[in-house]
């Protein structure tokens, strides 16, 4: 099969190697879509180094190839969306029913074969039947989908509470959709113009402030403060965006990291105990029951994801789709096979 290997930071390399074969329990995807995600891009500029060529990607689209031993209840032809993230159910986190911190969690294209590539090998319960109500551009955003929707259950918000939503990356954009598809008041702040109007055609509010620092800073807290937010949703995963959601959140209001940012934010202690905010942490999903809930939804058509999709290319473009993500103006781009 042919699979895109990540051989160093910016050098992606299209290689011949042989079809995996599922094992005991598994199941072969033949893939035909693959999103690309943020975390894909910090693994294509270097910001995580890998200790050896890697086929990242792990929003995987596709069809059931081949079943290994023992697989029951699935079929040949089936379509499915891969959840990547792969607890091991046996650790201290596992079994406190905490499998998204799992510390020795297989991580599609990360410690395992990834998803650019023709053809991959995973369990069979996490690979998720689609059904046939959902379209296959919606049906590629399923992971980030239920990224997002974790997220908005993690936070003690409820449909018509007003929240906030700084950064409209994908995962941005995609909490916004599902609160206002829900019913929630939807604040956004971004610096793309492109993605500000996805957003307010959901029906978001924007909130884009100019000037220094404590101008925007004074700014949000006005306009959160006025407006009763109580949840903040940092998701453009820089250290200047935490240092705002902290500095402005409203009292008794929640911040919920969703942003991986690598580098030190600021916050004053004193603000987060005097005014009751609570910092709450939010990554990935709980298995198996945000998959099973995002696809529920997605069934209902409750809410179409694939909205995010701005481009889609071959797999022998993946290196310049990367460089294209990199540069931050599309919302998610998706290889085609």
């Amino acid at each position: 099969m042919k699979a895109a290997f990540l051989q160093a930071p910016r050098h992606i390399q299209l290689q011949d190697v042989p079809t995996p074969e599922p094992g005991v329990g598994e199941v072969r995807i033949k893939l035909k879509q693959i999103g690309i995600c943020g975390s894909d891009v910090h693994l294509f500029l270097g910001h995580r180094l890998l200790d050896n060529p890697t086929i990242i990607g792990h929003e995987g689209l596709g069809y059931i190839d081949k079943l290994g031993p023992g697989v029951l209840g699935r079929q040949v032809g089936e379509r499915v969306v891969v959840e990547p993230n792969i607890p091991c159910r046996q650790c201290r986190y596992c079994w406190a029913g905490k499998g998204h911190i799992c510390i020795n969690k297989r991580v599609v294209g990360l410690n395992e074969p990834g998803c650019f590539a023709e053809y991959i090998v995973l369990p069979a319960d996490f690979c998720w039947a689609v059904p046939d109500t959902i379209s296959n551009d919606d049906a590629v955003t399923i992971e980030p989908m239920a990224v997002a929707l974790h997220a908005l259950l993690t936070s003690n918000a409820k449909p018509g509470d007003t929240i906030a939503v700084i950064g409209l990356g994908a995962i941005g954009l995609l909490i916004t959709h599902l609160a206002l598809s829900l019913g929630y008041k939807v604040f956004v702040t971004e610096i793309s113009p492109a993605k500000v109007k996805l957003a307010e055609d959901l029906g978001a509010t924007a909130l884009c402030p100019t000037g220094d620092a404590e101008t925007q800073i004074t700014a949000v807290a006005e306009t959160w403060l006025a407006n009763d937010v109580c949840a903040v949703f940092e998701c453009a995963g820089v250290a200047a965006t935490a240092s705002l959601a902290t500095a402005a959140a409203p009292r008794g209001s929640e911040i919920v990291l969703v942003g991986l940012s690598g580098n030190m934010a600021t916050f004053k202690p004193l603000k987060i105990a005097r005014e009751g905010i609570h910092i709450v942490p939010s990554i990935i999903y709980d298995h198996p029951f945000d998959f099973r809930r995002t696809l529920q939804l997605m069934a209902a058509r409750i809410i179409r994801p694939g909205f995010i999709i701005s481009r889609q290319v071959a797999l022998t473009d993946l290196q310049s789709a990367l460089e294209l993500a990199a540069q931050g103006e599309h919302s998610k781009i998706v290889v085609r096979l």
